[in-house]
């Protein structure tokens, strides 16, 4: 059987004096796309995190095999790439040196980069759309321009795992689309992308959806099959329907004053 590419034992995370995850067990396949979804306050983005190790938990997280806490930062940085939803700490650097930094990971220390970072570099941008304002700074892009930047930045570390958080954010339907075809480009090369994702039809694209609820995981299963779609319209209280539609899965707001009591 293939080792998951990510693996999470009884994990606990706090805000504050706030508990959000509650001892979440979790196996996530390698070589596939898995989208968490959940109602709001449900826990996806901590999950995130925390799988990522940016945020303190008690538990244990595996990346293919090696438990996180234990591995090199710069071995795990360079396995495993992450996009957040937001980074305002970039806003002077131009487009190109916010995605060179996704190369530090494969860099020696203090070296400069090299033929092979701005190979990659380049690679990431023309895969996102971003290279026309390399030159640009991140401040003077729009919300979705910027998101294509961080995106590439993500990709340029060309880490095996890639977990992102919102990466439609501020992405018109088209660039959602270039996205999409990116995400079915990256598991064809046999890598591996968790998304969290508010768009639940585009979720319900992925291979695998994982369900949060109130900081537990309440589902897990593949995309397609009906226990999945039953778990995810239960979660979002019947607020939802999941039907097919042109050969695909899509979730349709019902209105709850018509469903009979």
């Amino acid at each position: 059987m293939k080792e998951p590419a990510l693996e999470a034992r009884q994990l606990f995370v706090s805000l504050g004096a706030r508990e959000v995850l509650h001892g979440i067990n979790l196996s996530l396949a390698a070589g596939r796309w898995t989208s968490v979804v959940g109602p709001n306050g449900a826990g996806k983005s901590s999950l995130l995190k925390a799988l990522a190790q940016l945020l303190p938990h008690r538990g244990q997280v595996f990346l293919l095999g090696q438990d996180l806490a234990r591995l090199p930062a710069r071995i795990r940085a360079q396995q495993l790439s992450w996009m957040g939803q937001v980074d305002t700490g970039a806003g002077e650097l131009t487009a190109f040196d916010v995605v060179m930094l996704g190369r530090l990971p494969r860099q020696r220390w203090l070296a400069p980069p090299n033929a092979a970072d701005t190979a990659a570099v380049k690679q990431a941008m023309q895969a996102t759309q971003a290279w026309d304002w390399r030159d640009r700074s991140l401040a003077q892009l729009s919300g979705g321009e910027r998101q294509r930047v961080l995106l590439a930045r993500a990709l340029a570390v060309q880490a095996q795992v890639l977990l992102m958080d919102e990466p439609l954010a501020n992405l018109d339907p088209p660039h959602q689309a270039d996205w999409l075809a990116l995400v079915r480009d990256l598991v064809a090369q046999g890598k591996t992308v968790v998304s969290v994702l508010h768009e639940i039809s585009m979720a319900l694209l992925a291979d695998n959806l994982v369900l949060l609820a109130q900081g537990r995981v309440v589902h897990q299963g593949a995309c397609h099959d009906a226990a999945t779609h039953r778990a995810l319209e239960t979660v979002f209280d019947q607020r939802i329907a999941v039907s097919a539609l042109a050969d695909r899965w899509v979730a349709v707001p019902r209105d709850v004053r018509t469903i009979p009591p």
